[in-house]
């Protein structure tokens, strides 16, 4: 963090935006860490911290939306890219297109909350087609101004303080997985659910 930090201190909003965006492409830098970082550095004084969430909320639309039209332009093509098959596999294209047959258009919102799993959920939404860009966008939308302005606003915060910072950021990270597990166990129980009553139709 304190990398990035640095890196925001020296060239403000584009440098928050450009990170952002490659986030949104999969590549291995934390989403909330960035946005953490971005918030910090408005609470130092470098940055307005209402307009780093602005420019925050943009940049993840913008990375999330950019996966979603490469999937929607190349369709299953794009497994050919190597890096894109680094994240991207058959196996993980095929789990997730189920997931969609199962729980539609949820699982774009429940998406931005699961990392890892983002970009390729994006990508399979623009390769299906199933759902338009203006529902895409606005599912994401909704989704990032629950989570963006939580880290932005939290770096501003503890800005001077990063060791307290640090512990808060685990917390954080720690009741999403603790969310994320209760949301597999639920989505479990439902599927296991829906193969009994399949089981006592037929």
């Amino acid at each position: 963090m304190e990398f990035l930090i640095n890196f925001f201190s020296d060239y403000g909003y584009f440098a928050v935006l450009f990170v952002l965006i490659i986030c949104g492409f999969g590549v291995p830098i934390p989403e909330d860490i960035t946005l953490v970082s971005g918030g910090v550095i408005s609470g130092l004084g470098y940055t307005n911290v209402h307009i780093m969430l602005v420019v925050s909320l943009f940049g993840v639309l913008l990375g999330d939306s950019t996966m979603y039209w490469l999937g929607r332009i190349y369709g299953t093509k794009i497994l050919r890219f190597r890096p894109i098959r680094r994240f991207l596999t058959l196996e993980r294209l095929r789990m997730v297109r189920s997931k969609f047959e199962q729980y539609g258009n949820r699982v774009l919102f429940v998406a931005r909350f699961l990392p890892g799993l983002r970009a390729p959920i994006y990508m399979v939404a623009g390769i299906t087609r199933r759902v338009s860009f203006i529902r895409f966008l606005l599912l994401d939308f909704f989704a990032a101004i629950i989570s963006v302005p939580i880290w932005v606003y939290l770096g501003d915060f503890g800005a001077s303080n990063l060791d307290w910072l640090h512990e808060q950021i685990k917390k954080g990270q720690s009741i999403i997985y603790i969310l994320i597990a209760l949301l597999a166990i639920y989505l479990v129980w439902k599927w296991r659910k829906g193969r009994k009553n399949t089981g006592k139709k037929a």
